[in-house]
């Protein structure tokens, strides 16, 4: 089965247990009523599972991507890079991008992924 990207309007209970993994600290029973237009949900899913998933936040033509996450089982095997590929691609109206740096990972891991995706480093986040 192939590596899929899409983005989640409705959480499944499989959905809800696979984000718990990916986000052990976030509140996933109240995130699906948070979902719309301007905040969205992006999910790499493979064989039924999650594997990462970023929050996007949109206003006018900016795009804030926050909370990107891939479970530590499945890392450094592209997941990462992909989600956040199709994410700009499957948003097609939004020509500024900022990923929050939310001291989520290793500092020196996040910086080369994000150069790696085409973003340069600010103060408190990454751009495009």
């Amino acid at each position: 089965m192939k590596l899929t990207i899409l983005r989640l309007t409705t959480l499944s209970a499989q959905d809800r247990i696979d984000l718990g993994k990916i986000w052990p600290d976030e509140d996933v029973t109240t995130l699906e009523s948070h979902l719309g237009e301007n905040h969205r949900l992006y999910a790499a899913r493979f064989n039924a599972r999650l594997l990462g998933a970023l929050k996007l936040e949109i206003v006018g033509t900016q795009g804030k991507i926050s909370r990107l996450e891939v479970r530590e089982v499945t890392r450094r095997r592209g997941v990462g890079h992909y989600l956040v590929e199709e994410t700009i691609a499957q948003n097609g109206s939004v020509s500024d991008w900022w990923v929050a740096d939310d001291g989520s990972a290793d500092q020196g891991e996040r910086a080369a992924f994000m150069q790696a995706c085409g973003f340069r480093a600010q103060a408190d986040g990454w751009v495009k």
